[in-house]
């Protein structure tokens, strides 16, 4: 794995072994970040199971002026600090070694410009991170939320919780849902 544009372009990744982690292949985060490019530039990036940091670190690669990275196992917290301080972007970010549910409240911005979630597929995470993030006061109307799940995993508890899916990238065997919360939420 490594980073595909900006500053530290084509810099290899380290990636945790096993099957706990499952880092984002290189041609979907070309296909992710074309997609958000516009919105990279001075970002707030927030990578929810962050496992090897890869997303977060492309953002900063790309332009993001900060991100965070929320992981809890224990290999996948030392690929994120010795990628960080491969690509020199220590400073521009913080790691919160914990679970992602007692992360959220700890980070302190005025407001989150794009969160990427990617939790394990089958764990059931989807309906309660999305729970979670609403009542956080980072997350308005101009957050860009992104979920990474399986290609048939049902969308269809969002709008109940107050979001809207603004688009939806499938591939083979996954997707990419882009949702924002409603303004009346």
């Amino acid at each position: 794995m490594r980073v595909i544009a900006g500053r530290a372009r084509s810099l290899k990744l380290k990636t945790p072994e096993g099957p706990g982690t499952r880092p984002t292949t290189d041609r979907i985060k070309e296909t992710l970040f074309n997609i958000i490019q516009g919105e990279i530039p001075g970002c707030i990036f927030i990578d929810l199971f962050a496992g090897s940091g890869g997303i977060g670190i492309e953002a900063l690669s790309r332009g993001a002026s900060y991100a965070y990275f929320v992981e809890n196992g224990k290999e996948a917290i030392g690929c994120i600090q010795d990628n960080l301080s491969f690509t020199k972007f220590t400073d521009n970010a913080t790691l919160l070694k914990q679970e992602v549910f007692c992360a959220l409240p700890l980070i302190h911005e005025k407001e989150a410009d794009i969160i990427f979630i990617d939790p394990p597929y089958q764990a059931g995470y989807e309906e309660k991170i999305f729970q979670a993030l609403i009542c956080q006061p980072y997350v308005t109307e101009d957050t860009l939320i992104i979920l990474e799940a399986e290609v048939d995993k049902s969308m269809d508890f969002l709008k109940e919780m107050g979001y809207n899916v603004v688009r939806e990238k499938k591939y083979k065997t996954n997707k990419h849902v882009f949702v924002k919360k409603n303004l009346s939420a």
